[in-house]
């Protein structure tokens, strides 16, 4: 069995500097999350990902750019020569990027740049600016980090032999197949991406050194992964449109020219990610999620009263400007849900040393406040507003929603949208947007949105405040059963199993 090297920004633990020493907390996020289930039960795999504070550049350090190995029970340790420990560990190999060649990196490429482009976030009238400072931060920042993290993986595959499977994953890294491949030609290398992918026209945005070094990045993979077959499709039609390859729509693949006249065959291939179904429903049932749901019961669903919900990160992708807007609607138009109907809304502040990430947190504190000016009365205000980094309010509020809005303007898939239907204990309804991924499993289990028509979203707002017991309840059971049906680990070992048959 071929071993595995991962490589994501994010790792699946931070070292933290304390007065008893360094220790360890858990990686957040779905992502991380879903790998950890799959590296967790692997015999040889590696993860490589960044140094994200003092405390793992530390670490670095100490072990000379080498790996360490990390338990994940009974709590988060690094294990050393004298563990008897058996449960499951993982090593975990830290790299360490100069401060400022990571902002050039993260902040003005990954996020916002590459981030806008592929959720089509740009008012392409007055933005994006490519100046010389873009290209120089492309260049030095860009392109030196996605080298420096190339060069870390083949370095693993090396020490392997030379054979082992390459999982890449995100935006960050679009450069790095390529070069592992160089290296590494014996590797079998995927590269997932998350979020989604425009096509052509979309691309065009980017001057055409960057979207053509991003495509033969890719290109240097024997698998590029989306969350739906829409992003696949867009993927091949980039590589016919803007690099004149042949592409095989019907079979998701395209040939790449290599060496010695020959060509190699990519594929475009969806994999619908999912959640880990036992730990949302384990969650779910603690003492910890029981209080906050006591909690806001006593405060929101006392005489009947119903509560509309979304969890989310303030990230202008995510829509939630027009979700408010859209129930301040819904409140003019239907004056007897006053006092009836509150809109609780747990956000997570993203990205703040991104301007465009701030001044959209402004917009959202601003359209609250101008709702509950507008309908608030005695004992009642229409929004209640939650910023806050809180899982298990976050779970709580899911078992109680009347109604769930993911109302994105577009989303690789949205993994709160099935989460919450696993957890919901009120027969609650699903507004799901039609650019999520989700929508392609759960959509007809749902009521739809699109996500720039205010009064629909109004319309269906309402609809779902008012549909009958019944139906709703039908609708949460067949979109709960879809969930589990198709959960984490069965993207994983999906995927793996196509990798290996490659491999073979």
């Amino acid at each position: 069995m071929l071993p595995v090297v991962l490589l994501s920004h994010r790792g699946p633990a931070t070292f933290r500097r304390t007065p008893s020493g360094l220790t360890l907390k858990r990686g957040a996020g779905g992502l991380v999350t879903a790998l950890m289930g799959l590296a967790e039960h692997l015999d040889d795999a590696i993860w490589v990902c960044a140094a994200s504070s003092a405390a793992d550049m530390l670490v670095v350090t100490e072990h000379e750019g080498h790996s360490v190995e990390i338990a994940f029970s009974p709590d988060l340790h690094v294990v050393d020569d004298s563990d008897k420990e058996s449960g499951p560990s993982l090593n975990v190999r830290y790299v360490e990027v100069e401060p400022e060649r990571h902002e050039q990196f993260y902040t003005q490429i990954a996020n916002p740049l590459l981030w806008f482009v592929q959720h089509g976030l740009h008012g392409l009238a007055t933005e994006p600016n490519i100046t010389a400072d873009v290209h120089r931060a492309y260049v030095d920042g860009y392109v030196a980090v996605n080298e420096q993290f190339a060069d870390a993986v083949a370095d693993e595959v090396e020490r392997r032999g030379g054979e082992a499977i390459v999982m890449v994953q995100d935006y960050h890294f679009y450069l790095v197949g390529e070069r592992v491949r160089q290296r590494c030609p014996d590797a079998v290398i995927s590269h997932f991406v998350h979020i989604p992918w425009p096509g052509p026209d979309g691309w065009r945005v980017l001057p055409v050194q960057m979207r053509e070094d991003i495509l033969r990045g890719l290109l240097g993979c024997d698998v590029v992964a989306f969350h739906t077959r829409r992003s696949a499709r867009n993927f091949l039609t980039c590589a016919q449109d803007m690099l004149d390859l042949q592409i095989d729509l019907r079979a998701g693949t395209v040939e790449v020219p290599a060496a010695g006249g020959r060509t190699r065959t990519v594929a475009a291939r969806a994999y619908p990610i999912s959640v880990d179904v036992e730990s949302v429903e384990k969650l779910a049932a603690s003492e910890e999620v029981a209080a906050r749901r006591q909690a806001l019961e006593r405060q929101h669903l006392d005489d009947g009263r119903q509560l509309i919900v979304r969890v989310d990160r303030t990230d202008p992708s995510k829509n939630i400007v027009r979700g408010f807007r859209a129930f301040d609607l819904m409140l003019e138009q239907h004056p007897e849900m006053l006092g009836r109907v509150t809109f609780l809304a747990s956000l997570m502040p993203s990205r703040q040393d991104v301007p465009e990430y701030a001044d959209y947190l402004a917009q959202i504190g601003g359209v609250v406040a101008e709702t509950n000016a507008r309908h608030h009365a005695e004992g009642w205000q229409p929004i209640d507003l939650r910023m806050q980094e809180d899982l298990a309010f976050a779970v709580a509020a899911y078992q109680l929603a009347d109604v769930l809005v993911v109302n994105a303007v577009t989303d690789g898939m949205n993994l709160v949208a099935k989460e919450a239907v696993l957890a919901n204990q009120r027969d609650g309804v699903l507004l799901l947007s039609e650019n999520t991924g989700a929508h392609d499993e759960l959509g007809e289990h749902a009521l739809t949105v699109h996500p720039f028509d205010i009064q629909q979203q109004a319309d269906a707002m309402f609809e779902a405040l008012t549909m009958p017991r019944q139906q709703r309840a039908k609708l949460l059971v067949a979109a709960a059963e879809r969930v589990r049906s198709n959960d984490v680990e069965r993207w994983l070992r999906t995927q793996l199993d196509d990798l290996r048959r490659i491999g073979e």
